[in-house]
């Protein structure tokens, strides 16, 4: 038991460490962090609408709400008309987002690639499960998911 609560204290840390690298892959891109998050779902999962970025996200449809307007601002996203929502757009990248999102994921990749060559694939597989089953179980006491 006191492993698992230094693991999930370590995440803070380790939370921080990613973002500062993943900053400094976006220095010249004109991305802030929080701009490459929004522009890497669209990548990964095509257009929708700011509610659903924020239940991707699992943040406030407010605090999304703020950065899909940076990235729209930045030339690397834009709104279409809903057709299944008059009023809630879907948010879809421009050739410029698409464009910096892939530069920047494949630089990422090359660094994650490079770190996982320190680890074995089996300890890697129980990381992912032992986070995995974190996350549902910090889900359900929050209630967010059932228990």
């Amino acid at each position: 038991m006191k492993d698992l609560h230094k693991i999930i204290w370590q995440t803070r840390p380790l939370l921080q460490q990613i973002e500062t690298a993943v900053a400094a892959g976006l220095d010249g891109t004109g991305l802030t962090v929080r701009m490459r998050a929004v522009l890497e779902i669209l990548f990964s999962d095509g257009p929708m609408t700011v509610p659903a970025l924020a239940r991707h996200l699992s943040i406030q449809r407010q605090y999304v709400q703020i950065m899909v307007n940076e990235t729209e601002a930045a030339g690397f996203t834009t709104r279409h008309p809903n057709p299944a929502h008059k009023a809630s757009h879907l948010v879809d990248l421009t050739e410029a987002g698409r464009d910096a999102i892939g530069k920047a994921l494949t630089r990422e990749a090359e660094i994650v690639s490079r770190i996982a060559r320190q680890f074995d694939p089996a300890d890697i597989a129980a990381a992912k499960r032992v986070s995995d089953g974190l996350i549902s179980a910090f889900r359900q006491i929050n209630g967010e998911e059932p228990a």
